[in-house]
């Protein structure tokens, strides 16, 4: 067994019927058109964007399976393999790969410039990243959608600032694997000096390592927690996460999903949302079009969550801006 295989089957070794995927991963076979999946977390981190990924190709009558056909692969949390997967999938001969997040994306990118590759939400800047030449038209084998990152990160600190008061120091909780932040970083870093708050960064790399993270934040002095998007903060992490920020009792925002899962405040797009939409593209390239033809959508609309239950346990009052601007609350 080559090096790359044995580092495959590892990244498939907690995913159900594991072995039928790397089976089906040979080349050459006739059948369906194939969709390469590539996440950098583990399935069940990430199961509620397969999910809407799933949906909107249904929607459009791709049904695994039948019609279409998933060629999945997790790296689990261990990124150092991401690149193995993402060859696996150009050796299969896949139609179009899926990146969940840019640290597939890129692990895809540097695999193939002739796949087309998806990526349905992104924080990231896909344009400064030389991922794309305009979002117009980006011209290579990558296109998707982003969320603007950076403008986010600097209205959640903003949102966090008017929630709880007084506030000076605030914790960040990010990714260091996710080569995009720097961008976001200075934006909040500018946003913080107006606001004469102080960030506190802090790296976590697997969701074992929460509740030193933010026991580490706490010894900091910090008082409330911004969340970075990274597909390894979604889902049940959240929920983790959230917990956490509650027992130390910090106020906490993240995306929208981040509030659904017991965080203060969530403000950003739906994953859901972003992921079902994500089978449009997948769709137009299997139906001929090419991915450098397809612009870049860039999300224009924001949800504000706010989460009662979160604030009511915390003993915060939500001042009359943020309730005004709330979209809807949840507990």
């Amino acid at each position: 067994m080559s090096t790359r295989r044995q580092m495959l089957a590892t990244g498939l070794a907690f995913v159900p019927g594991a072995s039928a995927l790397i089976a089906k991963a040979q080349p050459g076979g006739a059948g369906p058109p194939r969709v390469g999946l590539l996440l950098a977390e583990s399935v069940s981190l990430q199961a509620g964007r397969v999910d809407a990924l799933r949906a909107g190709l249904e929607a459009a009558g791709r049904v695994d399976g039948t019609t279409i056909r998933f060629e999945l692969r997790s790296a689990e949390g261990h990124y150092d393999r991401l690149d193995a997967l993402a060859a696996d999938l150009v050796d299969a001969k896949v139609d179009v790969i899926v990146a969940f997040g840019i640290k597939a994306l890129t692990a895809a990118r540097a695999a193939t410039r002739s796949i087309p590759i998806v990526i349905p939400a992104t924080s990231s800047d896909l344009v400064a990243m030389g991922y794309a030449r305009t979002l117009a038209r980006p011209g290579g084998n990558v296109t998707g959608s982003t969320t603007f990152g950076p403008e986010i990160m600097a209205k959640r600190l903003e949102l966090i600032k008017e929630l709880q008061r007084p506030l000076a120091r605030v914790g960040v909780l990010v990714n260091p694997a996710n080569s995009s932040f720097g961008p976001a970083r200075a934006q909040m870093e500018a946003a913080a000096r107006q606001m004469k708050v102080t960030l506190v960064h802090q790296g976590v790399r697997a969701t074992s390592a929460f509740p030193a993270a933010l026991a580490a934040l706490a010894r900091d002095g910090v008082q409330a927690l911004v969340v970075q998007d990274d597909t390894l903060f979604n889902e049940a992490s959240s929920k983790a996460i959230a917990a956490l920020s509650t027992q130390q009792g910090w106020a906490s925002i993240g995306g929208v999903g981040f509030a659904e899962a017991g965080g203060t405040i969530g403000y950003g797009r739906s994953d859901a949302d972003l992921y079902r939409r994500g089978a449009h593209f997948v769709q137009a390239i299997l139906q001929g079009r090419k991915p450098g033809d397809l612009p870049i959508e860039q999300a224009s609309r924001f949800e504000l969550v706010l989460n009662m239950n979160s604030v009511r346990a915390l003993g915060l009052k939500v001042p009359a801006s943020i309730a005004a601007r709330a979209d809807r609350t949840v507990g």
